[in-house]
């Protein structure tokens, strides 16, 4: 069962990011036969500069095997570098309704906020269904709100299968599990948009001017807490043992407990919970050609399996040798 996901180098990753979904996709390489890659052609549509695109991509790549992506289980690639991929988005565009991309989330968001939407932003869920399509993928892993993405890929398939005959595999969407609430340090969903990130890899210093910045109520130190109620221990316990957790939540509700000494905690544990990952960064970070390696490889791999999708789209379709 192929598995495949793909992850926009729009930013550098935060503890959202990780906890959201960066986390789940490296558990799935273990069982399935998983592709992901770097969406440098999507982020086209947001980021325009050419030195600024080339660093959050090889960033991303970088930190997706620093938090333990493995290039022989899983095949690590750049969109780009699969030119079969941007073929056959043009087949499938032929066979696209416009009502389907006119509904689609992006594309209608903008609209209603008076902002002007290019044509790339607007055929985006086709570009994404090749994506999927041609890699014969099974399952998609996605957070909730790209569910209709997956869903336009699946009506996209079925139209191109019942005008050309049975070519492409009908994926399903896997919803990742949104159990994990990850508040930014205002209270709010951790998000780049809302500027209230954590990034995975910023200098200890940092993380932790940050960590203390957290929105806090006025609850005097004396007084007893609600755990539940504090953002600081929502995102303990992503890091946190069942031992560790319930530690600090009888201190919460004993009184006594500063949130700066709870915020202290936060702090050491996320420390200590990626402090593997960023050696292994910056063993890979110094080596430059092998980073470059693992992402030709990928997309030798990658290559392979699209040529062997777009040349049956391609025959069905009639292109192609006579």
């Amino acid at each position: 069962m192929r598995v495949l996901s793909g992850i926009q180098p729009t930013g550098r990753f935060h503890w959202g990011n990780y906890f959201g979904a960066i986390r789940q996709y490296i558990a799935l390489q273990e069982n399935e036969q998983a592709f992901y890659f770097i969406a440098d052609l999507h982020a086209l549509t947001t980021i325009r500069d050419a030195g600024e695109l080339a660093s959050l991509t090889r960033d991303a790549a970088l930190d997706l095997l620093a938090l333990g992506l493995n290039p022989d289980k899983a095949t690590l690639f750049r969109q780009s570098d699969v030119p079969e991929v941007t073929e056959l988005t043009w087949l499938l565009l032929t066979v696209t309704n416009l009502s389907w991309l006119e509904k689609c989330h992006a594309y209608k968001d903008k609209k209603e906020r008076g902002v002007a939407a290019d044509a790339g932003l607007f055929t985006y869920p086709v570009l994404m269904a090749s994506d999927i399509l041609i890699y014969d993928s099974d399952i998609v892993p996605v957070g909730v709100d790209q569910v209709q993405h997956i869903e336009v890929t699946r009506d996209i398939a079925e139209r191109f299968n019942s005008i050309y005959g049975e070519v492409f595999v009908l994926p399903e969407s896997r919803v990742l599990d949104a159990s994990a609430k990850v508040p930014g340090t205002d209270g709010e969903k951790m998000s780049k948009s809302y500027g209230n990130v954590i990034e995975l890899f910023e200098t200890p210093k940092r993380v932790r001017k940050k960590v203390m910045s957290i929105k806090t109520d006025s609850t005097p130190v004396d007084d007893p807490k609600d755990p539940e109620a504090c953002s600081v221990f929502d995102l303990f316990k992503l890091f946190a043992d069942e031992q560790q957790i319930e530690d600090l939540s009888s201190r919460y509700r004993a009184g006594g407990l500063g949130y700066g000494d709870a915020k202290q905690a936060l702090f050491e544990l996320s420390q200590d919970h990626f402090a593997e990952a960023r050696a292994r960064r910056e063993v890979l970070e110094a080596d430059r050609g092998r980073l470059e390696e693992i992402l030709v490889a990928g997309a030798e791999r990658a290559r392979q399996k699209a040529a062997e999708v777009l040349g049956r789209a391609k025959a069905a379709c009639g292109l192609g040798a006579i």
